[in-house]
């Protein structure tokens, strides 16, 4: 309590009085606005606030469904903890829908009250916690938009839960509160009945698809049409003949192609596409875009033989077919467009290609990684016209948003859903009354439901239709078996409101254009990323009758459930630290699209993480030939970085180098020395981390001069903004002329100096100057590393010893501490050496080690961690006086966390510590063989509080 006052009147200093003074970050006054530059918005304070309040009020006079949809997965796992909230809001100027208030009251855990007083138009929240509250006000009502997209000002507070402040707040609630009326079902009847009255605009109760009137509809192209448009132009008059577009579901494609097509004017054009389900409604685009005459659209199907059309649209199947072919002369279309491209590998694809001698050749996809080996880059020349990817697409607005749930799926008796479980569980009847919970629970845009559910094989997708039609949703199923007929007529009764679902396996993963999808709902395993966005990409059309789409996602016990956020953020790097960061923090998402986990569904996908073989050999195969690929060469360590692949890093982890990987999967010839070969194992190690870039910035010079002065040298770090000081400088020195290693070590790294010093200048030894001068392949591997190092230091900051919350193992502390040697070998749960003090603490252990190591680290709040010495130490231990007297012998405290062994060696840094006076307490506990030894336990106080989305990982079992 005395702790927390302190803090808050150091807040109240800092914000209101003088701003140089030290405060706790997560009590200082702040201003909240949404800035998609740094990923920072207003709903990830609001659900952080969220997650640690014991109850909380909101006052907002404006509510809606998407804003809602940001919060429900918090609030349901609030429900479970026993937390709940009181919701007031408002029938001011009509705003809130009727729907709007039939959603709130599926959330159990609140109380919704609404206030017809005149103007009320305030936007409130309150969290209360043990001791103390927050107070978020400003701009921003409860609407998806206000939270994450609008330029909104809202002050954040932090007070005692004595202050006056909230005591005004509080009793201002109350008084509006008590006049309020309960929401109940029959408010919202007669609501409704006054909100229809009110509003002039139709509301729509059933959205029918129909086609646009060309005449009084004028199509024109959106940002990235243009640019594509204007990049096709560009490449054509580069003697291009051929073109790759790569645009993410539901950007336009079709329509860009039209557009291509009328700036080529060609006398025909083939439009090829893998279903005769989607000739319709491109036809239809394609006529809003060119004009002209029925007759001028034709169709080469089974059925349909309209070959003498001026624009022919195409299935594959038929076209392929010899006869069809060679009914055609190979120069009788101008202009061939392919659709779903990424398909063209197929022996039926490329007959056709083959055959025809167009003009131009235009291939689009969403998705042009494929897991064969065939090469669409080099299909189309290497000529991508023009690229736009999910995130980049949401960022402009080109797609519907989605509010993503990732849900935890049916279990019982311990027993959950997993990759061997039987049909007869997946379509139980207690399952499948979870899933109609849990799809009501997260609900839909719009009046009416329009959903796809993807399902684990063909007979739970019948099954499971007949079981939900018997609870009174319309359902049918689809699968392979089903004709095309009765795929289009299933559809069309989507569309028109006769069907409320339609069940599948992954015949609708792609070709199929829905654009009123209001709900798409996941009940398998994810088998692979691509699939994964095929599937949510089905709902991300834009449709007049949805503001956006819900994504529920049933995640079971599956090992591949680590797919799920490579898919979402499309992290293709296979390393562990950077999915579990897209798990902590998914404000990446762009626009007012949001990501959400329960909590045990996020748990499961953390365990798949620790478990999975992410970067085995086949795995980084198959990202490496995929960058291969898209340049036409073998990639560089920087391309890696440049084009968000594989992280450079997984190399030298799993091979030594990015050298050895080449050599063994037999891309590359060796042509190293063994020598050669040991230093850049040794650069790949320790510099490609970019960790300190004081022996970057050293060897890039070498590397062009030869030689530098150490005044000069100090006077480029200087210049570039690292820390200067003769223990780093030393400490340069001992790491690149090997010293500083274990002797494992130094002979894995080829044993010899790298760099010299003597007489204050520093040089590169003869061995690697002559190597360097005589192998061209060993400088340009050097060179990579050292240019990709710069690159991955953006990430750390120069003029501190080590950066806040990244990750560093036991020999990065002794190497960034300073330290003569690599300690790691007797570092580890602490060490106390050259005036520094690095505390590393595993915060799960392991339940099968001794219990006389199984110390009780845990963290009280965010600032303060009640840490454990060693066994056998008591408060009279020199080592314990040591650390307890750490300010005034001035000895740094370094603290390392890590979550569990799962995540491997390395720890994330938060910062720097100091022991709690008086709370040092000596303990005893008891061994594995039965006897009681002291321990000492005392509270370390962080100068920085932990990140509350990396406090709430490491602290969740």
């Amino acid at each position: 309590m005395e702790h927390l006052t302190q803090n808050l009147q150091q807040s109240i200093n800092w914000g209101f009085i003088d701003s140089q003074t030290t405060a706790l970050e997560q009590h200082k006054p702040k201003l909240l606005i949404n800035d998609k530059n740094n990923n920072e918005y207003v709903l990830t304070t609001v659900l952080e606030e969220l997650t640690e309040c014991n109850s909380f009020v909101f006052s907002v006079a404006f509510v809606t469904e998407s804003g809602l949809a940001t919060m429900k997965s918090q609030l349901l796992d609030l429900k479970n903890k026993g937390i709940s909230g009181r919701v007031l809001t408002s029938t001011y100027l009509y705003f809130n829908k009727p729907k709007v208030f039939r959603e709130l009251l599926k959330i159990k855990n609140i109380d919704v009250r609404v206030t017809d007083l005149a103007g009320f138009h305030t936007k409130g929240y309150i969290f209360h916690k043990k001791d103390d509250v927050s107070i978020i006000m400003g701009s921003s009502n409860l609407t998806a938009k206000a939270l994450k997209q609008n330029y909104e000002w809202n002050l954040k507070l932090s007070s005692h839960t004595n202050g006056g402040i909230v005591n005004q707040f509080v009793e201002e609630i109350d008084r509006i509160w008590d006049r309020a009326k309960p929401l109940t079902n029959e408010w919202i009847d007669t609501y409704e009945v006054k909100y229809q009255k009110q509003n002039k605009r139709k509301i729509l109760s059933v959205a029918i698809e129909q086609p646009f009137d060309i005449e009084e509809k004028n199509i024109k192209p959106n940002k990235m049409q243009i640019n594509a448009l204007q990049n096709l132009i560009s490449l054509r008059e580069n003697a291009a003949q051929r073109a790759l577009i790569i645009s993410a579901t539901g950007t336009g494609k079709t329509y860009l192609a039209a557009f291509d097509v009328k700036s080529f004017a060609p006398e025909r054009m083939l439009f090829i596409v893998h279903s005769e389900q989607i000739i319709r409604k491109s036809i239809q685009d394609f006529k809003q875009v060119l004009g002209g005459n029925d007759q001028d659209y034709g169709i080469l199907s089974g059925k349909n033989k309209e070959i003498k059309a001026k624009y022919l649209f195409a299935t594959i199947q038929t076209l392929s077919k010899y006869d069809t072919l060679n009914s055609f002369s190979q120069n009788h279309f101008d202009y061939i467009l392919i659709d779903e491209v990424h398909k063209a590998g197929a022996e039926t694809y490329l007959r056709v290609i083959d055959y025809f001698t167009p003009k131009f050749l235009l291939g689009v996809t969403a998705t042009p990684e494929r897991t064969d080996d065939f090469n669409i880059y080099e299909l189309f020349e290497y000529n991508i016209a023009y690229e736009i990817r999910l995130q980049e697409a949401l960022d402009e607005d080109m797609l519907c948003p989605f509010h993503y749930f990732g849900v935890t799926d049916y279990e019982k008796d311990g027993e959950v859903i997993d990759d061997t479980s039987k049909l007869s569980n997946l379509i139980n009847s207690e399952r499948v009354n979870y899933l109609v919970d849990k799809i009501e629970y997260y609900g839909y845009s719009g009046e009416k439901i329009r959903g796809l559910i993807f399902c684990s094989n063909v007979q739970e997708a019948k099954e499971l239709s007949v079981l939900l039609n018997q609870r009174g949703y319309k359902t049918c199923a689809l699968t392979g078996e089903n004709s095309q007929a009765e795929r289009i007529d299933s559809v069309d009764s989507l569309m028109n409101g006769t069907l409320d679902y339609i069940l599948t396996v992954d015949i609708f993963n792609e070709g199929i254009d829905i654009p009123s999808i209001n709900q798409v709902v996941m009940l398998r395993k994810t088998q692979s990323s691509i699939i994964f966005i095929q599937q949510l990409g089905r709902g991300l059309r834009k449709h007049e009758s949805k503001e956006y789409v819900t994504i529920i996602d049933f995640i079971g016990n599956y090992k591949n459930n680590y797919l799920i956020p490579i898919a979402l953020s499309g992290d293709k790097s296979l390393n562990k630290d950077n999915l579990r960061k897209s798990m902590k923090d998914t404000s990446y998402i762009r626009g007012i699209s949001t990501i959400n986990f329960e909590e045990v569904a996020k748990q499961r996908i953390f365990n798949s993480i620790n478990i999975s073989r992410l970067s085995d050999l086949k795995n980084i195969k198959d990202n490496y030939m995929e960058l291969k690929n898209r340049l036409n060469k073998i990639p560089t360590l920087e391309e890696f970085t440049k084009y968000d692949s594989i992280d450079p890093l997984i190399f030298p982890e799993k091979f030594s180098s990015y050298y050895n990987f080449l050599v063994e999967i037999k891309e590359i010839e060796p042509s190293l020395s063994n020598y050669e070969n040991n230093i850049i194992t040794m650069l790949s190690n320790e510099i490609l981390n970019g960790k300190r870039k004081h022996e970057i910035i050293l060897l890039d010079i070498l590397l062009e001069k030869g030689s530098i002065s150490l005044e000069e040298y100090l006077d480029v770090l200087a210049e570039k903004g690292c820390r200067i000081d003769q223990n780093t400088i030393n400490s340069v020195v001992r790491v690149l002329n090997l010293s500083f290693f274990t002797e494992q070590n130094r002979k894995k790294y080829g044993e010899k100096s790298i760099v010299n010093m003597a007489n204050q200048i520093f040089s590169l030894s003869d061995d690697i100057g002559s190597s360097l001068k005589n192998n061209r392949s060993f400088l340009s591997f050097v060179k990579d590393i050292i240019t990709t190092a710069y690159i991955k230091n953006n990430l750390y900051d120069d003029m501190a010893l080590l950066t806040l919350y990244k990750k560093y193992s036991r020999k990065d502390s002794c190497k960034l501490l300073n330290w003569l040697d690599d300690e790691t070998s007797t570092l580890f749960g602490y060490k106390i050496k050259y005036q520094t003090c690095p505390i590393f603490v595993t915060y799960h252990k392991n339940e099968d080690i001794d219990s006389s190591v199984k110390y009780a680290d845990e963290f009280l709040n965010t600032q303060v961690l009640r840490w454990a010495t060693r066994s056998n130490r008591k408060l009279s231990s020199e080592e314990v006086k040591t650390i307890l007297d750490a300010n005034e012998k001035n000895i740094k405290l370094h603290v390392f966390v890590k979550k569990d062994n799962a995540e491997g060696t390395d720890f994330y840094y938060l910062g720097k510590a100091k022991p709690i006076s008086g709370s040092e307490k000596e303990e005893r506990m008891t061994n594995e063989q039965g006897k009681d030894i002291p321990v000492v336990h005392m509270d370390l106080l962080l100068e920085s509080p932990v990140q509350s989305k990396l406090y709430n990982y490491l602290t969740n079992s």
